[in-house]
């Protein structure tokens, strides 16, 4: 890099205040309009600066599943509804800190590049004493003293740094810029994200509230069967073939039902895990398992909604022009730059006995013989453009396939949960009448362990449907991006 330097040092007047003031406007003439753009440096102007590196929130979705725990169990019981879930991960979920934490990081990275294009002033005060050794110098004969001092002087002195025309740094502050207002909107598209995750760990819970229930009632109908068996073995009006099937029915019923609770309490964990409660804590979940269907779904119009909604793809649209802008610092490296640095102070024995100082230099760096460098830069700034040009692209489609998705599943669950709704019936009553038969002697028992086990399946579908119906409901809602804030008008209907 070749510099071109105009300098003037000023000394021994105070008045030279004027003449640095004089040189900087100079400057600013000479660089004209463009000359609004400036860059710091120390000591002496700054090099261009590298295109800047946009911050990713390296974020994955199992770090949705976690939590900041800092509260205390509380005595007893904490009654806990879906909003209370709901409102809880907004505040302990770890995706949604993370993510926070992300765009402090890019506004902290946004306001070091606009420093970049503003002066930087720094003072200091000197106090120097010193003694010198003349012969270790190497000045000996006669005449010369052996030492001299000690002597000293005190300075105070304020310097300014001032990068007036930089292209390269001003992209780079715009790239920021835009690079902060992603993360901006990141945080928005987590608030969803927490939404999705806790609304689905709480509708899980539900469903498996809802097996163990329904398997607590087999439970007790296989008893009933067994004690009927029993006393039919007993009385000697039914063979013991017909008291080992209902015993063998029972003990069925009562795996499947330590099977149920298991897995109850380990999601209850995975919920506590998600919304920051102390594993300890003992909660009860207070909200009904909903259902309502969700009718006059457009799936063109809900398209375009999330399309026009989704802060994720919001975020993606800033993030492309954060790298378009990185595109255009990496090629504005090979502009001159203009700068000025300058210092003024007193000087003196001590400060009653000082004298004014000051330095004025104004530096035009041009870029001479750095080709591969600028090549290099310029090729992985628009390598880092097409590939973020090619995410967008991938993300508007995936947006269309999510909302799709979403409303199919919604149609497919809505008429499971009606079909299994009537198989549940229907089991009810043929376990019934296969109880009546056996119990006049009409039928053995094989008919009524067959309809316990038809009734088991049933339940089973139908609380797998309806958690599937309204999962599918919270997943158009994150789908469309309003999950954060109107997750309840799609969960409960509308």
């Amino acid at each position: 890099m070749e510099h071109f330097v105009l300098k003037a040092c000023l000394s021994g007047q105070r008045t030279s205040v004027l003449c640095v003031g004089l040189f900087a406007a100079l400057m600013l003439a000479i660089a004209g309009p463009a000359a609004y753009a400036w860059q710091s440096g120390s000591g002496q102007v700054s090099q261009p600066a590298p295109p800047i590196q946009v911050v990713q929130p390296q974020i994955n979705s199992s770090t949705y599943q976690g939590s900041q725990t800092t509260e205390k169990p509380v005595p007893g019981v904490l009654p806990l509804s879906l909003d209370d879930a709901i409102a809880r991960g907004l505040k302990y979920n770890l995706g949604l800190i993370l993510t926070s934490q992300s765009g402090l990081t890019a506004h902290g990275q946004q306001l070091e590049e606009l420093q970049n294009l503003l002066p930087t002033v720094n003072a200091n005060i000197k106090e120097s004493v010193q003694q010198v050794d003349l012969q270790a110098e190497g000045l000996r004969g006669p005449g010369f003293p052996k030492v001299i001092g000690p002597f000293g002087y005190t300075d105070f002195r304020a310097s300014l740094n001032w990068s007036l025309l930089d292209l390269s740094a001003l992209q780079n502050y715009l790239a920021a810029k835009h690079n902060f207002e992603g993360t901006k909107l990141s945080v928005y598209d987590a608030r969803d994200l927490v939404v999705l995750t806790v609304g689905n760990a709480y509708l899980v819970c539900l469903a498996d509230k809802s097996r163990v229930d329904y398997q607590q009632a087999q439970v007790d109908t296989s008893k009933v069967s067994l004690d009927q068996a029993v006393d039919n073995h007993n009385a000697g009006t039914a063979p013991l073939l017909d008291e080992l099937r209902a015993r063998v029915d029972y003990q069925t019923q009562q795996q499947a039902l330590i099977t149920a609770q298991n897995a109850y309490d380990k999601d209850r964990i995975a919920l506590a895990r998600a919304i920051g409660l102390p594993l300890e804590q003992k909660y009860q979940l207070t909200s009904p398992e909903p259902y309502a269907p969700l009718d006059n779904l457009d799936a063109d119009a809900a398209v375009k909604q999330a399309l026009d909604a989704r802060s994720d793809l919001k975020a993606m649209r800033e993030q492309v022009e954060a790298a378009e802008h990185a595109r255009k610092a990496a090629t504005a490296e090979r502009y001159p730059t203009i700068g000025f640095s300058g210092d003024y102070g007193d000087i003196g024995t001590n400060p009653a006995n000082s004298h004014g100082t000051g330095d004025a230099t104004g530096t035009l760096d041009v870029p001479v013989f750095e080709e591969a460098k600028l090549r290099g830069d310029a090729k992985q700034a628009q390598a880092q453009l097409d590939q973020d040009l090619a995410r967008l692209s991938d993300l508007e489609g995936q947006i269309s396939a999510d909302v799709r998705d979403s409303i199919l599943d919604i149609q497919s669950a809505e008429k499971q949960v009606e079909v299994a709704r009537s198989n549940v019936a229907l089991a009810h009553e043929a376990l019934d009448e296969s109880q009546e038969r056996y119990k006049a002697g009409v039928d053995n028992n094989l008919a009524v362990s067959q309809a316990l086990s038809a009734l088991a399946q049933a339940n089973n579908q139908y609380v797998d449907s309806l958690y599937q119906h309204n999962v599918a409901k919270l997943s158009l809602a994150r789908a469309l991006g309003v999950a954060g804030n109107n997750y309840r008008m799609y969960v409960g209907g509308k």
